[in-house]
């Protein structure tokens, strides 16, 4: 098998529910905590089911006591994570910093810029910010990001866009989306259980992106060969990234016989 696909792998490594056990919201099953993790719940009053008004409450109080960092950024939960429904509320809200610790699941978007030149087709690709706690130096897209409680996929999109390269809405609006991926993995800072709506737009060669928000140390233009090779032969990407870029490649007809 094609050695780009061992980032498949390495994004969907844990092995559910195994040694976990089910966390609940009024009843909802939302995610799965280690033993240990149960026992810091016990520690703080709390069970494995607790009332929705009390869990935004409860991740502060965790994150206060040294269990995970806080982002202030807080994130719907959902019984399955597939993004807000105006017709369907979230059960509660959570910040993004103890989603891994609860295994709750987190929606992202990531968007494959593009631009087609007369020698072929070229990808805007974003390096993180070497102070970034999560993955710094690290290769990604030039927007992805969280949804945030309250956001559609496609308005958080737009948000990110503008905030983390200075992409105007105007220039985003062709986006098409192309795909949804889930994975579950293990990482240091607990389980990850993501879903990330992936979208692809064709950009003008006159725009160059602007690192705004800090997120990025800034922007390099690559040919989509160069881009395949990078993420065949090393681990220089973020570890999600990989698996959206593999997708493009795949619907791009970069990786033969699959």
């Amino acid at each position: 098998m094609d050695l780009i696909f061992r980032h498949v792998a390495a994004c969907n490594n844990a092995v559910l529910p195994g040694h976990r056990l089910p966390f609940h919201v009024d009843g909802t099953q939302v995610g799965w905590v280690t033993p240990a993790f149960a026992a810091a719940l016990q520690a703080h009053g709390a069970t494995l089911d607790v009332p929705a008004a009390t869990l935004p409450g409860l991740a502060r109080t965790l994150s206060d006591s040294g269990a995970y960092r806080w982002r202030d950024e807080a994130f719907d939960v959902r019984a399955h994570p597939d993004g807000p429904a105006l017709t369907t509320p979230p059960l509660t809200t959570i910040d993004r910093g103890a989603l891994p610790s609860f295994g709750i699941g987190a929606v992202g978007v990531h968007l494959n810029a593009m631009v087609e030149r007369e020698d072929g087709l070229w990808l805007w690709v974003a390096r993180r910010a070497a102070d970034k706690r999560l993955d710094p130096g690290k290769l990604d897209h030039m927007v992805a990001g969280g949804v945030p409680a309250g956001f559609a996929p496609w308005d958080a999109l737009v948000k990110e866009a503008e905030e983390e390269a200075g992409l105007p809405p105007a220039l985003l609006a062709p986006a098409r989306p192309v795909g949804i991926i889930d994975y579950a993995m293990d990482r240091p800072e607990g389980l990850r259980r993501d879903r990330l709506h992936c979208y692809d737009v064709v950009l003008p060669q006159t725009f160059t992106p602007e690192a705004r928000d800090g997120e990025v140390a800034g922007f390099e233009l690559w040919r989509m060969a160069e881009a395949v090779e990078a993420v065949r032969r090393t681990d220089d990407f973020k570890f999600n990234v990989n698996l959206v870029l593999i997708d493009l490649f795949r619907r791009l007809g970069m990786l033969p016989g699959v």
